[in-house]
């Protein structure tokens, strides 16, 4: 691909990024800290005691991850499946039940970040399980469910391109 046609891709992922409310993209940039382990979450994160001992569970979530990304069954096969779509379930409603992440979008964005393209196929699928579940507060779940769009849901196809974006946390100037 040329690199204008990167690019454009790369614009594409931060206007969408733009388009999150402040509180999806506090959460994905923390989540992103989290689950690929890039910076300590605890240090540049946790406000509170609350928002500490989120970070503690989502450290322990998202150890599922690493299974996750060395697992991902066939599109043709049943195989596997209900271990591999029961750990993306499990880590998809931890993530929605923290009540940060909006909507498909949101997470579509996050979870392509923390286990790769090849993860585009199943998102639709594990969101609706998660969002479905009696874990979800019951008017947040009709918007969660509301928020996959019908092209999302029946995709012919999923892009195999990895994503360029990866939003980090930015340090204020003092003024």
């Amino acid at each position: 691909m040329s690199n204008t046609g990167t690019a454009t891709l790369t614009i594409a992922e931060l206007r969408e990024f733009a388009s999150f409310t402040s509180c999806e993209q506090r959460y994905i940039k923390r989540s992103l800290d989290v689950g690929l382990g890039r910076q300590d979450a605890f240090k540049l994160w946790a406000r509170d005691a609350a928002e500490t001992a989120s970070i503690r569970s989502q450290y322990v979530v998202y150890q599922e991850l690493k299974a996750l990304r060395g697992e991902l069954p066939s599109e043709t096969s049943f195989e596997a499946l209900e271990t591999f779509l029961g750990k993306l379930v499990r880590v998809t409603a931890f993530d929605l039940a923290q009540e940060r992440l909006g909507g498909f979008s949101a997470y579509r964005f996050l979870y392509e970040r923390l286990l790769g393209p090849e993860i585009r196929p199943w998102l639709p699928s594990a969101f609706c399980a998660a969002a479905a579940l009696p874990q979800i507060r019951p008017d947040r779940r009709k918007g969660l469910l509301q928020s996959l769009s019908e092209a999302a849901a029946t995709a012919p196809g999923w892009s195999t391109r990895a994503p360029s974006f990866y939003p980090e946390w930015v340090e204020k100037e003092a003024a």
